[in-house]
Formats: structure tokens, sequence, C-alpha cells
């Protein structure tokens, strides 16, 4: 349904609760996900912490799983998002490489559009919520 055409009309919308539009959005590259919120969402927080053990912990996910996302996302783009450096007796770190804080960026305005043309597509079909 666009929002040129209206669907049914229900006998009384006052009664529907506060209805909000979702979406999941994602990348791929030959099939793979390549990046996603979520994803987005990690690389930042490694970005934040310094680590992709304390972004781990912080999304409260395995320390596996933010490596397996982490190598996937790489693997599929042939390009190092993240910098890393094994620990020591300062303990290691990891960043974003500038590619990887570029693919965040690119991301993350790619999917405010969407969210902004989402909600008005969802206002032109469900009305303005409250």
């Amino acid at each position: 349904m666009t929002d040129h055409q209206a669907g049914p009309e229900p006998a009384d919308t006052r009664q529907w609760p506060v209805l909000t539009a979702h979406a999941n959005l994602w990348l791929e590259a030959n099939g793979r996900v390549v990046l996603s919120r979520w994803r987005a969402q990690l690389l930042e927080t490694i970005e934040s912490t310094g680590s992709i053990r304390a972004a781990a912990v912080q999304m409260k996910i395995t320390y596996h799983l933010a490596w397996h996302r982490l190598d996937e996302m790489e693997t599929a783009l042939g390009v190092r998002l993240v910098e890393r450096q094994r620990g020591g007796p300062k303990g290691g770190h990891a960043r974003l490489t500038a590619a990887g804080r570029d693919f965040v960026e690119r991301f993350n305005c790619f999917a405010a559009e969407i969210d902004a043309v989402m909600a008005r597509l969802f206002e032109g079909s469900f009305g303005k919520q409250s």
C-alpha cells in the first residue's frame, strides 16, 4: 500500500494503540551480510571501548560472536574495518580504521534516510500517531 492508496478504514481507529513502524535493514556483498544496524552498533562500540572484548561485554554478547561477525564483515568486504593490537603488559586495543569509520558513517546516513521515508509512508497509511 502506498501513500496514494487508502486501506480499509476500521470502524474506530481510536481503539488502536499507538503504532510505530520498524524495518530491519542490512547490506550484503555476494549474498553475505556485511553491515546491519546491529553490526554498525558493534563497530561503534568497539571504537568507543577500544576493545572487541569490552564491546562484546557492553553489548551482552560473547567475545566469540563479536569476533566472528567482525571477521565475516571484513572477509566479505575484503577490507580491514578494525585495527587490532593483541594484548601485552598494557593489554591490547582495537579501533576502527578510516575505512571502518567511513563505512559505518555511510550506513548510518543511509539508515536515517530509510527511517525518514518509512515514517512518511507510515503516516500516509496509518495517520499521525500521538
